[in-house]
């Protein structure tokens, strides 16, 4: 079989095949990480990750002086990606008191956390005015009963409005959150009274608007259409356009980077006017394409389809369960043109615990390692114990060394809570 030279799009930036055909990732054996660190495994590119953190702060310093770039801490809420990414000058958004928590562990300056949540608690929102994190995005009229009290008489809290542009995201409905029917934000009709009562509140200053169309986008109108929606609601020094840029898990062609950042700068400068500090919260497109997921066959059954059937599953990547999203599959030392049409299952006790149906792979067998590009987002973010699965290690690799940021968890570790 001949070797592959080319990966997909959707491995991280690096990898390679080395000269025996054996997938390589950050400079280390793809069996040897296995060996090493026992599948499953999330394994992280270091580098990959802080190429395309600075691959966006560019793009943007490009365009504006007034830009900032803010993880999205909900894809990948790890203390060491979020340590990573602290090192390159970005800020990150969160999304509960868990988040917060981590953030703050990983060195993450406060004044350059967003909070946000449709359904903040009163203790998540003292966690973040005590931590002195620089922005709440207010999401309704509760989080601003909830935030005056806390402050009380002296203190303030830079806040953020969320609204709802009425956009769809052009995205799976799973994922789209622009539209008028949405459980976040505030609608644009409504958005005025909550305007005028936060400029007028004596403890929230309110510094702009943010909004939100979707995620994994795959154009950039749906973007210029939310900006535009929005400029009706008066003038702000700060507009936060969201993430949502989409990546390569098979065959997408998401925008550039550069197409990217110059639509939504454009489109602010047009609507909102110049001068303007634009806050871009991207989550997916920095950590997506950054790790891979190492699994070994347990067995291969054939009946109607071949079944190859691995040693993760839903516990360790529910978005094909969640939303049918696609992913690649090969066998890490036997990579090329394959001869097996097959369904790759999870070790799972649900008919629907299925990563990826009719992929074709060279000649799958028990003790295989199998690779699945693309699972740097919401893999180990919604990772659960389900059937009693411990969840599986994050290992950073970087020039040819390997190291284990996130450990697997124990049969201890599911017994702790039990009192």
């Amino acid at each position: 079989m001949a070797v592959t030279t080319q990966l997909p799009a959707a491995f991280p930036l690096g990898s390679r095949l080395d000269e025996r055909g054996v997938l390589e990732l950050g400079g280390c054996d793809a069996l040897e990480l296995a060996r090493e660190h026992g599948t499953p495994a999330f394994v992280v590119s270091e580098d990959d990750l802080r190429a395309r953190a600075r691959e966006l702060v560019a793009a943007y310093r490009a365009r504006t002086p007034h830009a900032e770039v803010v993880f999205a801490a909900k894809a990948f809420p790890c203390t060491a990606v979020l340590r990573v990414f602290a090192e390159e000058g970005l800020g990150c958004d969160v999304a509960s008191g868990g988040e917060l928590a981590l953030a703050l562990a990983a060195g993450m300056e406060p004044g350059r956390i967003h909070l946000h949540g449709n359904a903040k608690s009163e203790a998540e929102l003292r966690a973040a005015v005590d931590a002195g994190i620089g922005h709440v995005v207010v999401d309704n009229v509760a989080d601003v009963d909830k935030l005056e009290r806390i402050l009380g008489a002296g203190r303030t809290q830079r806040v953020q409005l969320r609204v709802t542009p009425d956009v769809w995201g052009e995205t799976h409905a799973a994922v789209s959150t622009g539209q008028a029917d949405s459980k976040f934000g505030v609608a644009l009709d409504q958005a005025p009274a909550l305007i005028a009562r936060l400029r007028a509140s004596d403890s929230l200053e309110l510094v702009g608007l943010h909004f939100h169309v979707g995620s994994q986008l795959l154009d950039v109108t749906p973007y210029l259409r939310a900006v535009e929606a929005t400029a009706a609601l008066g003038d702000f020094p700060v507009v936060n356009v969201g993430g949502g840029l989409g990546v390569t898990y098979t065959d997408e062609r998401p925008p550039t980077v550069e197409e990217y950042v110059a639509a939504k700068v454009d489109a602010v400068e047009r609507f909102h006017g110049p001068g303007r500090t634009i806050v871009d919260e991207p989550g997916r497109a920095l950590v997506a394409n950054s790790t891979v997921t190492l699994y070994t066959v347990e067995s291969v059954k054939r009946n109607v389809s071949t079944w190859v059937a691995v040693d993760g599953g839903m516990s360790d990547n529910l978005r094909p369960m969640l939303y049918g999203a696609r992913y690649e599959v090969h066998v890490v030392d036997r990579f090329g043109p394959g001869d097996t049409v097959c369904h790759v299952a999870g070790k799972h006790c649900e008919s629907g615990d299925v990563l990826a149906r009719d992929v074709v792979l060279a000649d799958p067998r028990p003790g295989d390692v199998l690779v699945t590009p693309a699972t740097g987002a919401y893999g180990h973010s919604m990772a659960s114990n389900y059937n009693g699965v411990p969840r599986p290690p994050v290992v950073f690799v970087k020039d040819g060394s390997s190291r284990v940021v996130v450990r697997r968890e124990t049969y201890e570790d599911l017994l702790a809570r039990d009192v």
